[in-house]
């Protein structure tokens, strides 16, 4: 995530460099505003959905919301009723009103060390591969024009070079993975994986209303499945798809009205395999050597995610 504000006029239309994508990014937001952002006081009863980028945010806030209200939709952008932490303040939301519902929910996509302390915690991993051709596929069309930035490209981009990089301000999944590993048995931390989130819905619904204190009744667990099923949240995913976010990238950075790029996909478990190439995924491996196995002694993502069933 970019925490700075470009000072040189942005060219208009969609990225077709590194360099233009990454200052567009930038001028998302002003250093002031994540600064204000971040200086949130969390109440102990307070829940922050801070996952690495495309790892099931969205789809965490939407059911946490759907808990606390049985199943309000009146909102926009899910972000308005479940702010971002980080971006909130540039957007014009004021992270300390009152929300619809208690308890307060936030997104983020902080690792543990730079999160704001003293609220409770959701986090889902998702294997590197799959959320790096998620997040190429998300920005495609939006902040990147499409054809112009091939995909093994961009992954070495965002998630190679970012991972020799840690503690960079946008932030690097190597960094956000080891970090909440290491919290994942905390009492205000639950930690789940993405993949098991989409090998069973029911159970992951529970663990986040038992977490959150919310008494869950059949006919709420019904509400929930319902809303938070791939099927519901694609025939309302205006309300998902970064509404607030994308009316700000036109009026900051240029991004012309009509790009698109949907949040709310099928996720599949394992697809990124099919699309990335031989040499980039050789990368990711040898990072994951670098940074999980030297730290957390598992060899691959798998035997990681395996240990939490």
């Amino acid at each position: 995530m970019a925490s700075t504000h470009s000072e040189t006029p942005l060219p208009a239309g969609r990225a077709t460099t590194f360099d233009v994508f990454q200052a567009k990014l930038s001028a998302m937001n002003t250093r002031e505003g994540v600064a204000k952002g971040l200086a949130i006081r969390l109440a102990p009863s307070d829940v922050v959905i801070t996952p690495f980028g495309k790892s099931g945010t969205t789809w965490l806030q939407q059911i946490a919301h759907t808990l606390r209200t049985r199943g309000d939709m009146d909102f926009d952008d899910i972000s308005r009723v479940a702010p971002w932490i980080e971006v909130s303040t540039d957007l014009g939301i004021d992270l300390d009103a009152r929300q619809k519902a208690e308890p307060r929910v936030f997104k983020s996509h902080l690792d543990a060390h730079r999160i704001p302390k003293g609220g409770r915690y959701i986090v889902a991993s998702r294997d590197p591969r799959d959320a790096a051709y998620s997040m190429f596929r998300f920005m495609e069309g939006w902040f990147i024009e499409p054809g112009a930035i091939a995909l093994d490209d961009f992954v070495s981009y965002t998630f190679v070079a970012s991972g020799n990089a840690p503690g960079s301000l946008r932030g690097d999944y190597w960094t956000h993975l080891t970090s909440w590993w290491h919290r994942r048995n905390d009492p205000d931390v639950l930690f789940m994986a993405y993949e098991h989130m989409k090998d069973d819905l029911r159970g992951t619904i529970q663990k986040v209303a038992a977490f959150m204190d919310i008494a869950l009744d059949d006919e709420l667990l019904a509400i929930t499945e319902a809303q938070s099923s791939l099927q519901f949240m694609q025939r309302h995913k205006d309300r998902f798809d970064d509404k607030l976010m994308r009316e700000r990238s036109v009026a900051v950075a240029g991004i012309p009205a009509d790009s698109e790029s949907s949040k709310v996909r099928t996720g599949q478990v394992g697809e990124a395999r099919q699309h990335i190439g031989a040499e980039v995924c050789a990368a990711l491996d040898k990072l994951w050597r670098e940074r999980i196995t030297q730290e957390l002694g598992f060899v691959d993502y798998a035997s990681m995610i395996a240990t939490l069933r």
